[in-house]
Parts: C-alpha cells; sequence; structure tokens
C-alpha cells in the first residue's frame, strides 16, 4: 500500500484495544478552525440576496465577488479575499451576478383572456381554424467581411454592417398544420395590415376561423373600425381573440418567429431590402414545403407560477 511503518503500528494498536470493524473506522477530527465567521457567512448570504441599493453601493445594480467583499467589510469590518467570497457563493449555490428577464403582464383580466387562447390551442372548436397572427421588425444588414468557420469549429462572425433600411414580416400560423402565410413588407401600417388580412382570408375560406393576436395598436378597431367592418365584410368568418397585455409570448407565431431569427436573421448577411426579403420568403416556402409541423402547447392557466395573477 505504499504507507509508512507507524502507520500499520497505530492501526494495529488500535485493533488490539478493540477487537472488531468498527475500530478500523476514523474517527472523527475537528479540523481546522474556521476562519470566517459564522456571523460574516450569514451576513455575506443575506447580501447576495438583496439588490445592491443604498449608500454602500449607489452606482450598481448586480452584485460581483469584489462588490460584496467591500460591502461585508463596511456592514462588519471584516475583509475576506474576493476568492473566498465565491466559494461561499457555490456552496450555497447562489449566483447574483446573473440577470434573467422577466414580464409582468398588468392585465386584470390575464386568467380569462389566457385561458381562451389555452383553450382554442387544446380543444378547438370542430372544423375551426385556428390562426396566429403577429409582425416581426427586421433589419436588413450587410458584414463588411464574411463570416468564417475557425478553430474547434467556431463560427467567427463579423461585428461590422452596413446598415440597408428595416423591414416588416407579417406573418400567420396555422395551429392544426404548422403551416405558415407569410408577406414582407416596406413598413407596418393599419393599412398593410388590412390588405394582408384580406390574402389571409383568401387562402382560408372556412366559414370559422379565430385569429389569436396581440395587443398592438392596428389590431385595434380604431376610429374607423377597421376590423368590425372587416368581420362584417367575411359575414362574421373571423374572431379575434387577443391575448393578455404583455403577454404576446401566447402566441404561437413568436415560437416560429424565434426559429426565423436563428436559423436566418441572427447571423445572416443582406446586401438590400430585396435580398432580405427574398430570403425570408424562401424560409416559409421552405417551412411549408419541408418542414412544417404544429407546436406542441403545454402552458396551462392552473400552473404554480400563475397564481399571482389569481
Amino acid at each position: 500500500m505504499g504507507v509508512f511503518i507507524r502507520f500499520v503500528r497505530k492501526w494495529k494498536q488500535r485493533f488490539r484495544e478493540n477487537l472488531c470493524v468498527e475500530a478500523l473506522r476514523d474517527q472523527l477530527c475537528s479540523g481546522r478552525l474556521a476562519r470566517i465567521p459564522l456571523v460574516a457567512r450569514c451576513s455575506l448570504i443575506k447580501l447576495a440576496c438583496q439588490r445592491p441599493e443604498g449608500e454602500t453601493t449607489p452606482f450598481r445594480d448586480v452584485w460581483t465577488h469584489a462588490a460584496l467583499a467591500e460591502a461585508l467589510e463596511q456592514e462588519l469590518g471584516l475583509r475576506i479575499s474576493t476568492s473566498e467570497v465565491g466559494r461561499i457563493l457555490r456552496s450555497e449555490t447562489l449566483r447574483p451576478h446573473l440577470v434573467k428577464q422577466w414580464l409582468h403582464s398588468p392585465d386584470p383580466a390575464f386568467l380569462e383572456k389566457a385561458q381562451a387562447v389555452c383553450d382554442l390551442y387544446l380543444h378547438p372548436p370542430p372544423g375551426a381554424t385556428i390562426l396566429c397572427m403577429d409582425e416581426k421588425p427586421m433589419q436588413a444588414l450587410e458584414r463588411k467581411h464574411p463570416s468564417r468557420v475557425g478553430p474547434r469549429a467556431v463560427l467567427r462572425h463579423e461585428y461590422e454592417y452596413i446598415r440597408h433600411g428595416t423591414m416588416s414580416l407579417l406573418a400567420v400560423f396555422n395551429v392544426r398544420s404548422g403551416r405558415v402565410f407569410g408577406q414582407v413588407l416596406p413598413k407596418r401600417t393599419s393599412e398593410a395590415t388590412v390588405e394582408f388580412m384580406e390574402q389571409v382570408a383568401a387562402q382560408y375560406r372556412q366559414r370559422d376561423i379565430y385569429l389569436i393576436w396581440d395587443n398592438l395598436n392596428t389590431h385595434y378597431d380604431g376610429k374607423d373600425q377597421r376590423w368590425s367592418e372587416f368581420s362584417v365584410w367575411y359575414d362574421g368568418w373571423f374572431h379575434f381573440v387577443y391575448t393578455p397585455l404583455h403577454a404576446s409570448w401566447m402566441n404561437q407565431v413568436e415560437c416560429w418567429f424565434s426559429i426565423l431569427q436563428r436559423r436566418l436573421l441572427r447571423y445572416g448577411s443582406f446586401g438590400s431590402q430585396q435580398a432580405l426579403a427574398a430570403r425570408v420568403e424562401g424560409f416559409i416556402q421552405h417551412w411549408n414545403d419541408h418542414e412544417h409541423h404544429p407546436f406542441r402547447w403545454t402552458w396551462r392557466t392552473d400552473k404554480l407560477q400563475n397564481r399571482q395573477h389569481a
């Protein structure tokens, strides 16, 4: 085993004094005395669980290890190293330097609207067509230098670019089939939205169409009662359903927009607005021909995370 003689003598003596298997187990040891007082550890954890506000940190919104060490020194007069701060935070699985986005819906009728949308997704009326509609602004950015694959197959993306203006994508997502109907326009206006909806009506000639969209200004009637007149013009085919305020994530076309953003727009290079429109419309055609599928909706209004809206 490669141990010293005194090590063997110690364990032989222990076993002679107590002839049982328990005598071969290590005895409890006190270990090194703690250098960081318990009150300091508790104070550090308390600081990390709060926002860095007040006179001690007037110009900081997120903690760092160094900032926590300074705040603890001002509070207790005890200075510990930044590495010790990191060890204490890791032992408690605390990560105060991370920030996650969160959006609260101020809609007083959140649950009622959310339940109506979920019912259309999970229990659609027989024979009805469920469509999700929204607009996506897009920038036509051209990279000054082409992207390359670097070491370890990491994409090297040039950060300098040339602006060629912006465009807007209007799209509807069919919840049952997963197909997308979209059009790229120079800008988003109420007139353009009405014209697009007329094309949607020509695509889907069913008598019962539920259109889910968010609370964008062009989605409201306005002074000219555009959508009330639109519904009358098509003999009441269309039923407009609004997502709750600040809850456009409930619109399934946003899931498809996320795919478009990751696949095409995030690292793409477009030399003109026409090039951007051609690529996006080409991707829509590719999606409908080869990849279209419905999304599996799992969000429910009765889940625990929705209790703040109850």
